[in-house]
């Protein structure tokens, strides 16, 4: 439950800090005192929306801290809470710091720090709030499944897991088919451009990458075979053996010989004989070379013809796929790959077509087993609904939970409409088009104490949840809500004297001018009542106005007549109440008067502010 919350510069509150008891704790105040803004600072602490002006004016950061009854078997996504001295308690806070583009937040787990993720994860086990507001969201029928998926609880919510499953699986084989179809034409194309391709340069046979170059050379060899022949023969005379004169091997010769008789009489020209010796034998390699070189040349017309057609292939491939032969080859394996993708590999159409049929069956067969699960719930709920409703002056309603075929989704194949007849005799009809403001806030307490019995949340906060209702139906709603505080902690805003009269824990909200630094300005104070405080408190909103001392005894009567209607509610002795309420037997021994009720007189003015002072100087709950 919520022990303690800390509020400082969040919209009109400048410092504020209250405790919370268990049971049922009541807020109440003028319209606009600013109660709301008390739960808005709740929900905000949990990772709520904030509006674009929760800081107060002139401060530059907000900060709201909740103290909540550690339940044992929280999760806190990836952040583990630290230890902070007390394992029974979770403190939670949130830091709101003003910017040139609007607030930003920091949140903190046990003094750790989080993400708004992480506080998120913790509000459904320890916080709900049901506010006005939900009646807007509980009209649409997709929130109206998802309520009934809830209360299906985890059954139902694993069958809708493998719907989900299901329909992605259905979802992806099927844009596979409609891309298959889509790109049939398309693909019948590039196959043939790719077969064509690739048989092409299969033909060609390509093995090297210099092949054209070496054919190249050797056309260029073959059609100068005679030129090559004399060419050769002359080189051969003038190394080894010329015709006239002198060859050069002749010559290197003679330079030995000389060379040699030198050396005879100085041994420093040996490195230059050593040169001429291995010029010599080079020479002579050289010219013998040559000569066996033109010896083996010959024409070969038909193999110039071969190598000649080969290089006008090769070109003509190198143009279409090169620019390098070694592209083309690149080219080759990469069609080859291809070709085989178009036509070898994947599933054919007929192949997808029946993976299609097969993931559809799937789908229809969880969606048929969802609607089972649904309609289970369904029944359920319209029976728990019509039991919460019944004590809430509506003994004649008739629900249904309306369940309709629709196209699968990933949440089924179902609509779900939520549909009553408030009237006898009246047909059903959808919940959005004849509930009234009181019916729908009867709705969502009837909701909410059926989700009681399914979802366990440590506290429940409901704003002005008792609007636009009186007589007995408030008196069921008074008890309504006490019911659901017997195992869990509600805090409610509430005009009604009967239920405030039920409370636990009572606060009074107002707006006060204090005066700080900057002058005057408008700050809220929370006075939690003692027992004379709250006869007062009662008697005022049973009238409509403030009670003022000329009218004490006929407020404290009327006061007493709720607080005695309050316990029958209950069931409980006026001891015991004021035991449970926090307020001592003195204090509620006046109830057992038989006085009947009587309406609580206007007080003047003066009297009335003067009550206010003497509360406001009682406070304890509003701390600088």
């Amino acid at each position: 439950m919520l022990q303690r919350l800390r509020i400082e510069n969040f919209a009109l509150v400048d410092r504020l800090e209250l405790d919370f008891g268990k049971g049922l704790n009541v807020l109440t105040g003028e319209t606009g005192a600013g109660k709301s803004i008390v739960l808005d600072a709740v929900d905000a602490v949990l990772g709520g929306k904030t509006g674009g002006r929760v800081i107060r004016a002139g401060a530059d950061r907000a900060s709201i801290e909740a103290i909540f009854s550690r339940v044992s078997d929280e999760r806190v996504g990836a952040v583990a809470p630290v230890a902070t001295g007390d394992a029974e308690t979770i403190v939670l806070r949130r830091e709101l710091i003003a910017g040139k583009r609007g607030s930003r937040s920091k949140y903190a787990i046990d003094g750790q720090s989080a993400t708004q993720k992480d506080v998120q994860a913790l509000r459904s086990r320890y916080l709900e709030i049901a506010a006005q507001g939900q009646s807007i969201q509980l009209l649409q029928t997709n929130h109206q499944r998802e309520l009934l998926d809830l209360y299906g609880g985890e059954g139902l919510l694993a069958e809708r897991d493998r719907v989900a499953e299901a329909h992605a699986a259905w979802q992806t084989v099927t844009k596979k088919l409609e891309t298959r179809r889509n790109d049939e034409a398309q693909r019948l194309q590039q196959l043939d451009l790719f077969a064509f391709q690739l048989e092409e340069l299969r033909a060609a046979e390509l093995e090297s990458p210099t092949e054209l170059d070496d054919l190249t050379q050797e056309a260029a060899r073959l059609n100068h075979v005679v030129e090559l022949q004399r060419q050769s023969y002359e080189v051969y005379q003038f190394l080894y053996q010329a015709d006239e004169g002198s060859a050069a091997a002749d010559t290197l010769g003679t330079a030995e010989a000389t060379l040699s008789e030198m050396v005879e009489y100085d041994t420093e020209i040996a490195p230059i004989l050593e040169l001429v010796s291995e010029a010599l034998v080079r020479v002579t390699e050289a010219g013998k070379a040559i000569n066996a070189y033109g010896e083996q040349l010959e024409a070969d017309p038909e193999r110039l013809e071969i190598a000649e057609s080969r290089i006008r292939q090769l070109k003509q491939i190198c143009r279409k796929y090169g620019p390098t032969l070694g592209d083309a080859i690149d080219l080759f394996h990469k069609l080859r790959d291809q070709v085989e993708g178009l036509t070898g590999e994947g599933d054919s159409l007929e192949e997808l077509e029946a993976k299609v049929e097969a993931s559809k069956d799937a789908l229809d067969a969880a969606c048929e087993a969802l609607r089972t699960e649904r309609k289970a719930a369904a029944d359920r709920l319209e029976a728990g609904l019509l039991a919460a409703l019944r004590p809430l002056a509506m003994e004649n309603v008739v629900f249904q939970a309306a369940i309709e075929s629709v196209t699968p989704s990933a949440t089924g194949a179902d609509r779900v409409e939520f549909q009553w007849s408030p009237n006898p005799g009246e047909p059903l009809q959808s919940l959005a088009k004849t509930a009234s403001g009181g019916e729908m806030s009867r709705f969502l307490l009837a909701l909410k104490a059926c989700f009681s019995q399914v979802e366990r949340v440590e506290t429940m906060v409901f704003d002005e949840i008792d609007v636009g209702v009186s007589g007995r139906v408030a008196s069921t709603i008074a008890e309504t809500l006490y019911r659901l505080s017997l195992d869990r902690q509600v805090l409610c805003v509430t005009h009604q004297p009967l239920v405030a009269a039920m409370a636990d824990g009572h606060f009074h909200v107002d707006k006060q001018v204090v005066t700080d630094g900057d002058g005057e300005r408008t700050a809220i104070r929370v006075t939690q009542l003692n027992a004379d405080d709250r006869r007062l408190e009662l008697a005022q909103l049973a009238s409509g106005d403030d009670v003022g001392d000329a009218a004490s005894e006929a407020a404290n009567a009327f006061a007493e007549a709720l607080l005695e209607q309050a316990r029958a509610l209950r069931g409980v002795s006026s001891t015991e109440a004021g035991d449970a309420a926090g307020f001592s037997a003195s204090e509620t021994d006046a109830a057992e008067s038989d006085t009947p009720a009587k309406p609580a007189k206007k007080a003047p003015a003066e009297s009335r502010r003067a009550k206010s002072k003497k509360r406001s100087r009682r406070a304890t709950s509003a701390k600088p």
